[in-house]
């Protein structure tokens, strides 16, 4: 049994049951790499054995690096964040970091509470989603010597480096392939965007294609719908049930689409025969949902890898390599949801 009562390990205890000095051992959490491989497995025994944890906080004080990112994102309640976050986690855990994780909800007021409580934590990064923050967030950022990076959406223009997809340009994708397909009925379902740069930047290059191609989308056929299957289910079947209807719907991402795609079916009608359904994100899933659906694919672990590598570079060189933005470029993927209108 242990006392845990007892004093809890330090660097010495360590040191003496490696058998080693505790410089060494610091070299062991610092610099790996300049030990012997069985000086580190002899290390890492008594570090398990002892139970010993290092004291980052102290460490921190005295201008070591704390080891940690800090990332926010909107939400994880959807895959495509989870997937992105997943690829950023596992890349900079090969570079010697780990993540503080944080989501705002799609409330940006509250992103600058949640910063602040991660620069206290004095991460040695921080990670934000999207280009749109309120500019108290930028503010605090320009004031920290640490590396910043906005992840998910890239332009030339963003305020601090961006690495990610242009989701006007996939907007624009989507919209030229309902186009390409001979569709001139086209509907169009999207999140709110007021707070959401993506969603926004989604739906003017879906519009700016069409008006380019002078379609015009009715009023009653551009929907908003909040970011759930029920919810796209219940707004596209009201609009299938009209007694015009569209012959392509696009949405702003594939979970609305997904819900279209249910509600397709449960208005008697078939996918793409009666009505195409295209989505954006290439989610999980959108692979195998019946009929697969045609999307833009944004690719959100590439998106999540190359983020980390240019993040862990900059940490780890002190501020001397710069990060530079980089543009993932979605690529529209085909599938059985999209058709040419049927001529009857």
């Amino acid at each position: 049994m242990i006392d845990k009562k007892s004093k809890k390990a330090d660097i010495t205890t360590v040191a003496k049951v490696a058998k080693v000095s505790p410089s060494t051992v610091s070299r062991y959490f610092n610099h790996p790499d300049l030990l012997k491989i069985a000086t580190q497995k002899r290390i890492d025994s008594a570090v398990r054995k002892t139970g010993y944890i290092r004291n980052r906080a102290a460490q921190t004080i005295h201008g070591i690096r704390s080891g940690t990112i800090g990332v926010i994102v909107p939400t994880l309640d959807h895959a495509i964040f989870a997937e992105v976050v997943q690829a950023f986690s596992e890349t900079v855990e090969a570079h010697g970091f780990t993540i503080l994780l944080a989501s705002h909800g799609y409330d940006l007021q509250r992103e600058y509470a949640i910063l602040r409580k991660l620069l206290e934590h004095r991460v040695d990064g921080i990670v934000l989603t999207g280009l749109k923050h309120e500019e108290a967030v930028f503010q605090l950022l320009d004031r920290q010597d640490i590396p910043c990076a906005l992840m998910w959406n890239y332009s030339e223009n963003s305020r601090l480096p961006s690495i990610g997809a242009d989701n006007e340009h996939a907007g624009r994708l989507v919209a030229q392939h309902v186009m390409s397909l001979g569709h001139k009925s086209i509907a169009c379902m999207f999140p709110p965007t007021g707070d959401n740069d993506r969603a926004n930047g989604r739906k003017t290059g879906v519009l700016k294609a069409l008006q380019e191609a002078d379609i015009n989308v009715p009023t009653e056929w551009m929907l908003e719908t909040q970011y759930s299957i029920s919810d796209a289910k219940n707004d596209a079947r009201e609009l299938f049930l009209k007694q015009t209807r569209p012959t392509a719907l696009i949405c702003g991402n594939d979970v609305l689409a997904s819900g279209a795609l249910y509600a397709v079916t449960a208005t008697g009608l078939w996918a793409p025969d009666d009505i195409t359904v295209v989505g954006i994100g290439d989610f999980q899933g959108s692979s195998e949902i019946e009929p697969s659906l045609t999307t833009v694919r944004l690719p959100a672990r590439k998106i999540g890898e190359e983020t980390a590598n240019a993040l862990a570079a900059a940490i780890v060189s002190f501020n001397t390599e710069p990060i530079i933005s980089m543009n993932c470029v979605p690529k529209l993927i085909k599938r059985g949801s999209s058709a040419a209108p049927r001529s009857d």
